[in-house]
């Protein structure tokens, strides 16, 4: 069975492993003062910061229409495709994940599985990757989906945002009642729940500093208890140079784990707002035998 993969735009891959991997890239929508954007494909990510700056009203996200999703489908299977396992943003963020279970089993040209990464961002591109590592190694849809589940449970991840505003207004944030008070005061750390799979609030703490601090010592805890090897994510909601700062210095302290950089996208950063900054780490996959 030759199958293909489907991921959308949240996954931040470079178009050098979009085209290394054979990927398909599914653009999201977003929208600034009333004019729609496909991310990835006609704003930048330094434009969208810009414009998030300056901007009327509070931008807002939504989901590819429907039947652009089943042209996507229609097209590969034309290429010769069987199956599609299509990663896409948690479902608790996002309905994408939600539209694409009602509409795959309408589809007849190709069998469409449709998968919630459960995160988003790099962490998502990941499994992307590797889902087409396997698929190119001629692994059926279902070794596949064994894999990624497997993976998927070894992700954890601490974001520190400058400012909750953005993940209240969005509605985003599922515990925002017990940090609204102190909005102005507080560097809040924030994880997706391991249960739920919902962006929560986990500490407040005082400064950006300290905040930052408080996630290397989680990640020290976590690096100690697990018995198998990791690798690390710095992300950055334009604000490269403290992630590269904060790269150097887990590095420093962890020399043997592999760091990899990325961003915060348009559509995370509608969302998590200017100069939030994340550490993430999963078991390191390129070790994995697929």
């Amino acid at each position: 069975m030759k199958t293909a993969i489907v991921t959308d735009s949240t996954a931040y891959l470079s178009k050098e492993e979009v085209e290394k991997y054979n990927i398909t890239v599914v653009p999201i929508p977003l929208i600034i003062d009333g004019r729609e954007y496909k991310e990835g494909i006609d704003i930048t990510n330094e434009e969208f910061y810009e414009k998030l700056a300056t901007s009327k009203s509070f931008p807002s996200t939504s989901q590819p229409p429907v039947g652009e999703m089943i042209d996507v489908y229609n097209s590969l299977a034309k290429q010769g495709y069987d199956a599609v396992i299509s990663i896409h943003l948690a479902s608790t963020i996002s309905g994408m994940y939600s539209s694409l279970v009602t509409i795959a089993p309408t589809i007849e040209s190709i069998k469409v599985i449709p998968y919630d990464s459960q995160i988003t961002v790099k962490l998502m591109g990941y499994l992307a990757i590797q889902a087409s590592k396997m698929a190119k190694l001629g692994r059926t849809p279902e070794q596949i989906i064994a894999y990624l589940n497997d993976l998927r449970s070894t992700y954890d991840e601490l974001f520190v945002v400058d400012d909750l505003q953005n993940l209240v207004r969005g509605g985003r944030l599922s515990n925002a009642s017990a940090f609204i008070g102190g909005l102005l005061k507080i560097k809040p750390l924030l994880t997706f729940d391991n249960n739920s799979h919902e962006i929560i609030a986990i500490e407040k703490i005082r400064s950006r500093k300290k905040a930052l601090k408080r996630v290397e010592e989680k990640f020290a805890e976590a690096q100690a208890s697990l018995n198998y090897p990791l690798r690390a994510l710095i992300l950055d909601a334009n604000d490269p140079k403290s992630g590269e700062e904060w790269a150097k210095t887990i590095h420093e302290q962890y020399p043997d784990i592999p760091i990899e950089r990325s961003y915060f996208g348009p559509v995370i950063g509608t969302h998590l707002g200017d100069k939030a900054l994340a550490l993430a780490w999963l078991r390191d996959f390129e070790k994995d035998e697929l």
